[in-house]
Parts: structure tokens; C-alpha cells; sequence
């Protein structure tokens, strides 16, 4: 009965999925990353990993932490994971950084900034590089958090990469947004308007205690007014936080559980996480037909519909319609 446990051991070691994630459901940190790994390397082995989790989605509440750089979306999320821990949760930790334009990799600020949480078993902390993908996550994130969702993890907590503007593709990831912005950035509310206003399901206003912080309080309390709202639809609360020194850290949690709770009474869950399953479906479809397009032989075809279109002897569309079906 013991050569079990070593022989599932020895199978994950060999890399071999269903061994590593019932070794990462049983708490093995390494097994864990190999996955996330194996989900960043687009691995052959990818396909049979999301098979072997698919029954075991999880109840993890998504949260994504947008914002402007230099906000201190670092150390709100490292203040959370402290929070969350403190009242037994397992936390798993998704960094998204920019990558270096040398390795391609993570170039792990973000991690730098949690290494109190490293030697804590029930929280996982992993970086991801963008690899050149836009919207502030890396292209792997909604594998990763299916994964950590399935091997148990209560919470999920996503530090977008800090590109201000473009960070919006995190409303389709997330089942909580949680904007942060902070004083002494310029205009920090003109940093975020665009688009992140929007999709803000919760507002902090970190490093409060620094001068100009009423302002921004403020500035974003009368931009949220403006905001329409229902008589069932969630109103974004807005809390002043010192992440630093925790202050504010517990008000910000409670804003995040109460927004799971109005998502659950309100059936605002399943409609996002419907609305999640959609993109991750299309964006692998989308992927697949990349792929397929530039693995035609000498990519011939392709090339000769892009001169048929160059040549004005035929639409774009026409030529999709073509290289998909084939004709």
C-alpha cells in the first residue's frame, strides 16, 4: 500500500499530468509550478492537464488588481494575502510583469515585494511575463488560474502588469476589479478614466497618508457619482488604504467579500464566469487557427491569398472565408 504514493510521486516527476495534479491538489508546491510552467511553454502535455482539471473547477474568487504604475498594487496585494491567510484562506498569487527584453521571462518585482508569504504553504505566488501580450496579463492567466482554481485554492488574487490605460482586459478575467490609484502620481484619475473607471467593481485610494490623497478621494467620489446606477445594480464602494502599514487592508477585504456576495445573490457570478469561459474559448480557438494558418505547407496558401487581396482581386473576408474552409 506505501508503493503508491512514491509511484504517483515518480509519475509527476516524469511530468505526467494527472500524476501532478493530484500531487498539486495534495499540497506539492513543485507539482504546482510544473503545471503553471507546462501552461506558460504552450506544452504539448497543455491539452491533457485542462482535461484532468476540467471536473475540478474549484470555487476560487477571482480577484484583478489594475491600476496606474507606482500605485502600489505590489503591496495592496501583498497586504490581502496577509488578510486572507490570517482568516485561513489559500491564496494563489498571479504577478503579471513585463518581460525582459533579453530572456523573455519575468522580471519578478512583483514577487520581489511578497517574499514574507514564500515559506507559507497554503499561499502560491507566481509570476508571469506578458511575452508581448497587451492588456496588462499574460496570454497563459486563464489556464493558470483553471489550474489553481482546481487544485483548491480559495482565493486568486491578479496583479496586472501597471500600463495604466490598456488594462481593461482584466474585466473578462476577474470576478472582482479592484482599481487601486494613490496621490502624487500627477493626475492620477486622468490615468485611469479611460476604460478602467468602467470596469471597477471596487476603488482603493492606497498611500492615503501622503499629501494630495483628499483629492484624489474626491475626484474619484464625484467620477463615480456620475456613474448610473440601478436599484439592484452593485454600487463600487471606494476605500483609503495604506497598504504599507496595513491600515485600511481589512475595509478593502470586506469591499471585495461584499462584492462576492451581491455577485452571488444577484446570479452576477455565473453570468461572468460564462462570459470568462467565452473568451478563454475563443481566444484558443482564434490561437489554433493562427497556428494552423502558419503550418500550412510553405505557408503557400496563405501567401497567395494575401497577393489575390494586395492584387485588389479579393476582400480580406473572402480570403478568411477561404483559408478556414479550405476552398
Amino acid at each position: 500500500m506505501a508503493e503508491a504514493p512514491v509511484a504517483k510521486t515518480s509519475q509527476a516527476r516524469r511530468g505526467d499530468p494527472d500524476a501532478l495534479v493530484g500531487a498539486a491538489r495534495g499540497g506539492d508546491q513543485r507539482a504546482l509550478a510544473r503545471l503553471i510552467s507546462l501552461v506558460e511553454d504552450s506544452s504539448p502535455q497543455l491539452r491533457p492537464i485542462m482535461q484532468a482539471v476540467a471536473s475540478a473547477t474549484g470555487q476560487a474568487h477571482v480577484v484583478g488588481l489594475t491600476g496606474p504604475p507606482g500605485v502600489g498594487k505590489s503591496t495592496v496585494t501583498g497586504a490581502l494575502v496577509r488578510r486572507y491567510r490570517d482568516h485561513d484562506r489559500r491564496v494563489g498569487v498571479l504577478a503579471v510583469d513585463p518581460s525582459s527584453p533579453f530572456t523573455g521571462g519575468a522580471l519578478l518585482g512583483d514577487r520581489v515585494r511578497m517574499q514574507e508569504h514564500a515559506t507559507d504553504g497554503q499561499v502560491f505566488i507566481r509570476s508571469m511575463a506578458t511575452r508581448g501580450h497587451l492588456g496588462g496579463l499574460a496570454r497563459a492567466t486563464p489556464q493558470a488560474l483553471r489550474i489553481l482554481a482546481a487544485v483548491g485554492f480559495d482565493l486568486l488574487l491578479v496583479e496586472t502588469v501597471g500600463v495604466g490605460q490598456a488594462e481593461v482586459e482584466i474585466a473578462s478575467l476577474a470576478d472582482t476589479v479592484l482599481v487601486v490609484a494613490a496621490p502624487g502620481l500627477g493626475d492620477s484619475v486622468q490615468a485611469a478614466k479611460a476604460g478602467i473607471l468602467e470596469i471597477g467593481d471596487v476603488f482603493a485610494v492606497n498611500k492615503s497618508d501622503r499629501p494630495g490623497s483628499q483629492e484624489v478621494i474626491r475626484d474619484l467620489r464625484t467620477m463615480l457619482a456620475m456613474a448610473r446606477h440601478g436599484p439592484g445594480d452593485w454600487k463600487p464602494p471606494l476605500v483609503s488604504t495604506v497598504a504599507a502599514t496595513g491600515a485600511g487592508i481589512g475595509d478593502l477585504a470586506a469591499a471585495i467579500d461584499s462584492h462576492r456576495d451581491w455577485l452571488g445573490a444577484s446570479g452576477r457570478l455565473e453570468d461572468r464566469r460564462r462570459a470568462r469561459a467565452r473568451e478563454e474559448i475563443s481566444a484558443i480557438a482564434v490561437g489554433e487557427l493562427r497556428q494552423r494558418a502558419g503550418q500550412l505547407p510553405g505557408a503557400s496558401r496563405l501567401d497567395e491569398l494575401a497577393e489575390r487581396v494586395c492584387a485588389g482581386k479579393l476582400d480580406p473576408y473572402s480570403a478568411a472565408d477561404e483559408l478556414i474552409g479550405g476552398s
